[in-house]
């Protein structure tokens, strides 16, 4: 199933439960909530109390980003917060298995995320308790950056041993996603698609996100 997940990180902050609000109306299907703390990479945006006030804004389910250095310690911050999925980068400095139980046990949806430079087969021994894999196609830390499509092999590459194990697990694209990279990344085997820019500013949000999902389907 294809999914869109709008980057708060292009919102407008000042009227930021009204912007949830209105990428619900205009048919996104989750809502993905980047949190940077200034060291795993070199922006700061949000914590798990803005999280729990947010939640009330909006009934679509919270796709959490952590781009942390240590998410095991905060995983109850964040689970409390009212997080529905909560994906982590296996590069952070946590224990990557101790991390994805904990967020299970809590009852909630395990994520794992790559970088850019990581090899994606450092994925494949937790993808049975994953239920989406985010590849990142730009450097994390900042919205606005032009999609890189030399990712593309490995997203297929993780949806080939996906398919080969008969799992259930979404594959989550970020960065520079709109009109044109939606079918490049589709096409390599992404379902799911994180798009800021390219929604938040976007005259006719609700036209640009069925876009994506026709664009998407093919």
């Amino acid at each position: 199933m294809v999914k869109i997940s709008p980057s708060i990180l292009s919102s407008d902050y000042g009227i930021l439960a009204a912007e949830l609000k209105r990428m619900e109306d205009c048919g996104a299907d989750m809502l993905h909530i980047d949190v940077m703390d200034g060291h795993f990479v070199p922006n700061i945006t949000l914590g798990a109390p803005i999280v729990k006030c947010i939640r009330k804004a909006s009934s679509l389910p919270f796709d959490v980003h952590l781009m942390i250095s240590d998410p095991y310690k905060y995983i109850p911050d964040f689970v409390n917060a009212g997080s529905d999925i909560i994906t982590f980068h296996i590069e952070s400095d946590s224990d990557v298995g101790k991390t994805i139980d904990l967020i299970l046990q809590s009852g909630k949806k395990a994520g794992l995320a790559v970088k850019p430079k990581t090899p994606v087969e450092e994925v494949f021994p937790y993808l049975d308790k994953l239920s989406m894999v985010l590849v990142m196609t730009v450097e994390p830390g900042f919205g606005g950056q032009s999609f890189m499509a030399d990712m593309m092999p490995k997203v297929s590459a993780v949806k080939a041993e996906i398919e080969r194990r008969g799992l259930d697990v979404d594959i989550q694209v970020d960065g520079g996603i709109n009109g044109e990279t939606v079918c490049i990344a589709a096409n390599a085997g992404a379902n799911v698609f994180v798009a800021g820019n390219a929604i938040f500013t976007s005259a006719d949000a609700k036209a640009t996100i069925a876009d994506f999902k026709a664009k998407a389907s093919v």
